[in-house]
């Protein structure tokens, strides 16, 4: 039998002597023919543990850090299953889950809103929806009631890539942006180049960025392309502006310098293949004609249509793209696209562009160039010989040890500051809410004006944030980036903060505009969590599971706990748990995510 001789002092363990051919060490499970005593035990702590290693809290930490990166948020027991089945057992999943989408909950949500309205006696005739507050209504009932966490949570990464806006004439077309968002859901684990062509081709982006009713050149009459999506697809949502080693560095020319990928000669050679496309389909509202014709303008568009190819609008001269590929004269418009698409698609930066903004968007802001030429190489082949492959890719991205090892974690230049969209949609999701009608609408504009930030909202085609934005200070100093600063201002945080304050100490959660047509207080529940408040390090203990992944700071929490003792009066448990929960989420330990 192996003897072993252990000492405790304080909380620090001084390791044994062992007979026999390899060392032990605490925590490694072994527990036999051990007694370990102490002065008392406390709830399920019992001193055991500091042997076995059972109960400890480290792997629900991790796995709730990996949530933090997969989901829009996650709770106690969603971190438990994931705990028990594996990172890549519930990725896998994840991914054979059936997609939720948008547009039938738009629909069903206009639906209820319409008939709420005629039931308080408004007249049907004077009704007009649905506009962009009822897609926000549907987008948060959505992500309130999914089960396809890692689908959305690529989703809205891919709409921050793939922009469209509400600051455009979307605003009233509800309908177009459902459809939109849909594709990026459906697509979310195709290939890349599918994802290319389909955006490309819907009303939505083709208003947006303008290549709907894009017309040939006739120089009598001073028409030209318009070169807008000619320049947004390589720029935003391919290719990038400079030459990319696969590590996304900068590929430098004799001089050192970087190198352009295109300049406005190609610019204009790509703006004549996005020439000819229209409307497929005509809106359900426009009464005197139901025929899609060149030249309708988006209003009496169907969005819900890709667009056509109207022949007679396309420029068919050859058309020279980057890289010196010629596109052949006198081609069928369709085919110039697609093959433009799948040329930019198979251009070298394509892989690192794209890593670069997941990596970003999903785990930190300043990955280092062996992080993303592992992802990117990903992207170029699957190991199967396949480009493209978002399901390959997003895995990769998700399991890199990058994204998951201790090391890349306390390093100085890692973490990024969490997107006010995320922050919100953490909350709602780790902590149970009160929904009387399971009902999840959310306006989202007070939101959006407080701290910036709302689905399908960003300012222009660019996103919310550049990803090269450096704020002034100690990070520019340090030639790093901080793309989430951009919406970080002395008006969003103290935004931030008032709106943290409404959701755990009055009860505004969120609210929807339906005021007396079906309006409703949808809460924080925090009992179980008042349950424990006698205790406060036990409140804090959940919470750093649930949203700090076990990094809440030794300062931190004393101010916290320090705070809450005092509370000893009437609803104490209720007023420590909210006031705890208040303190965490607008402390650095939360909103900077490591």
């Amino acid at each position: 039998m192996k003897k072993l001789i252990l000492t405790t002092i304080l909380f620090g363990y001084t390791v044994l002597s062992v007979s026999g051919q390899y060392i032990d060490y605490l925590g490694a499970g072994h527990a036999d023919n051990i007694m370990v005593t102490s002065s008392s035990d406390f709830g399920e702590s019992t001193a055991s543990k500091t042997i076995t290693g059972a109960g400890l809290d480290a792997p629900l930490m991790e796995t709730s850090r990996f949530l933090s990166h997969a989901t829009f948020g996650a709770n106690r027991a969603l971190i438990e299953e994931v705990t028990e089945k594996g990172f890549s057992t519930w990725i896998d999943e994840q991914m054979a889950v059936t997609p939720t989408v948008i547009s039938p909950m738009l629909e069903n949500i206009w639906q209820e809103v319409f008939d709420a309205r005629v039931a308080g006696g408004q007249d049907p005739e004077e009704i007009f929806g649905p506009w962009a507050v009822h897609y926000n209504y549907a987008w948060w009932q959505l992500n309130m009631t999914n089960n396809d966490l890692l689908r959305q949570r690529v989703a809205m990464a891919l709409s921050e890539l793939l922009v469209v806006s509400i600051n455009s004439d979307l605003r009233n077309r509800p309908e177009a942006m459902a459809n939109y968002y849909d594709i990026l859901i459906n697509k979310a684990f195709d290939n890349y180049l599918d994802i290319l062509k389909e955006v490309s081709l819907t009303p939505t982006m083709g208003y947006y960025l303008s290549h709907l009713n894009n017309p040939k050149e006739i120089l009598e009459e001073n028409i030209h392309p318009d070169e807008n999506y000619a320049r947004e697809i390589m720029q935003l949502f391919s290719i990038g502006l400079y030459e990319l080693n696969n590590d996304g560095s900068h590929k430098l020319d004799g001089a050192g310098n970087s190198i352009p990928t295109y300049d406005n000669d190609d610019i204009k050679e790509l703006a004549q293949v996005f020439t000819g496309l229209g409307p497929g389909a005509v809106a359900e509202w426009v009464e005197w004609t139901d025929t899609p014709f060149f030249g309708l303008n988006f209003w009496g568009t169907e969005a819900r249509v890709p667009m056509i190819m109207y022949s007679e609008w396309h420029d068919t001269s050859p058309k020279e793209l980057i890289g010196g590929v010629t596109l052949p004269a006198g081609q069928d418009g369709m085919t110039d696209i697609n093959q433009a698409i799948e040329h930019l698609f198979n251009h070298a930066n394509v892989g690192p562009f794209i890593a670069r903004h997941f990596i970003q968007r999903l785990i930190t802001s300043n990955p280092t160039p062996a992080y993303i030429d592992r992802v990117a190489s990903v992207f170029n082949d699957n190991g199967q010989g396949v480009r493209g492959d978002m399901t390959a890719f997003i895995k990769a991205l998700l399991l890199d040890p990058e994204a998951r090892n201790c090391a890349s974690m306390s390093a100085d230049e890692n973490g990024q500051l969490r997107e006010p969209l995320v922050r919100y949609l953490q909350v709602c999701r780790a902590l149970p809410t009160d929904s009387p009608l399971g009902r999840y609408w959310n306006n989202g504009f007070d939101y959006l004006d407080a701290t910036g930030q709302q689905i399908l909202s960003s300012p222009t085609v660019f996103n919310f944030f550049p990803p090269d934005y450096q704020p002034v200070g100690g990070i520019a100093d340090a030639n790093l980036v901080a793309p989430e600063f951009k919406l970080h201002n002395t008006a969003t945080s103290v935004g931030f903060m008032n709106r943290v304050n409404n959701w755990v100490l009055w009860d505004g959660l969120m609210y929807s505009w339906e005021g007396d047509y079906g309006d409703v207080t949808i809460e924080l529940n925090t009992l179980d969590l008042e349950d424990e408040a006698d205790t406060p390090e036990r409140v804090l203990n959940e919470l750093d599971i649930l949203f700090t992944h076990g990094q809440l700071t030794d300062e931190t929490r004393t101010i916290i706990r320090d705070s809450m003792d005092p509370l000893i009066w009437g609803e104490y448990q209720r007023d420590r748990v909210r006031l705890a929960l208040y303190l965490l989420l607008v402390s650095p330990d939360y909103n900077i995510r490591k």
